[in-house]
């Protein structure tokens, strides 16, 4: 069932270790079938270094497994809530590489401020809120999607512009049309978490020795930021080749 699903979402998942996104086993890629609306996921706490596409379980939208042997990742039932609210979504990813989630640990959005954040992401990276007891000690992981699913729709954030969260306290999520989209999305949200912190970082060091800054602002110009984001994105896109 779903066996190139099985390849590529495993090849996915070996990719972040790839490109230095995770260690031991700390992150998951998933992808949906919608013709189908079942979900091929990374099995929970299984090792980068065997991974097989056969080790890959199918589950559907309620979370039941549809076939594997091995219990899915326990970040499940996050991915299905934004299968659902997300609905041009094809796959999304989990990790815990170190820019992006010193960020969700301090709890702060990640300003656009660079025309590489904005080549990718329209607005700021948001950041969720805290999560209430209730939320914890609930369903917590299925909680964990209500919250970024909140925080997108409440600030009336597209999260087809902006494929990326940082959920406070735990780390990043991204999402793309497909697993390898959401793996590339993962890799340039590091990468531009990186550049922020030592952007944010060089300003405040400035600050201190009483340089004065006079173009620095936490946000970017608007209009670069449109320009950037619409030459890779939308009916009036330039950037690269066209598709034959």
């Amino acid at each position: 069932m779903l066996e190139e699903l099985k390849k590529k979402v495993c090849q996915a998942n070996l990719d972040l270790v790839k490109h230095g996104l995770v260690i031991f086993t700390w992150g998951n890629v998933s992808a949906i079938d919608r013709a189908s609306g079942l979900v091929v996921i990374k099995p929970s706490g299984v090792s980068y270094d065997n991974m097989k596409p056969e080790d890959m379980v199918v589950v559907d939208l309620d979370g039941k497994v549809v076939e594997g042997d091995l219990r899915p990742s326990s970040d499940t039932p996050t991915h299905l809530v934004l299968y659902k609210a997300f609905q041009n979504i094809g796959g999304v990813v989990h990790t815990h590489s170190t820019y992006a989630t010193a960020w969700s640990q301090a709890g702060h959005d990640i300003p656009n401020i660079g025309t590489t954040h904005a080549d990718y992401f329209h607005d700021d990276i948001p950041c969720t809120r805290n999560m209430k007891k209730g939320e914890v000690f609930g369903e917590y992981e299925k909680e964990t999607g209500n919250v970024i699913v909140e925080r997108f729709f409440r600030k009336g954030i597209n999260p087809d512009d902006t494929p990326a969260v940082l959920v406070r306290n735990h780390g990043p999520f991204t999402w793309g049309t497909d697993a390898d989209n959401a793996v590339h999305n993962a890799v340039v949200l590091e990468q531009v978490a990186k550049m922020a912190y030592f952007a944010v970082d060089i300003n405040i060091a400035a600050q201190l020795k009483g340089m004065f800054l006079p173009d620095f602002s936490p946000k970017m110009n608007k209009l670069l930021i449109e320009k950037h984001y619409s030459r890779k994105h939308g009916p009036n896109a330039y950037y690269g080749q066209k598709k034959k």
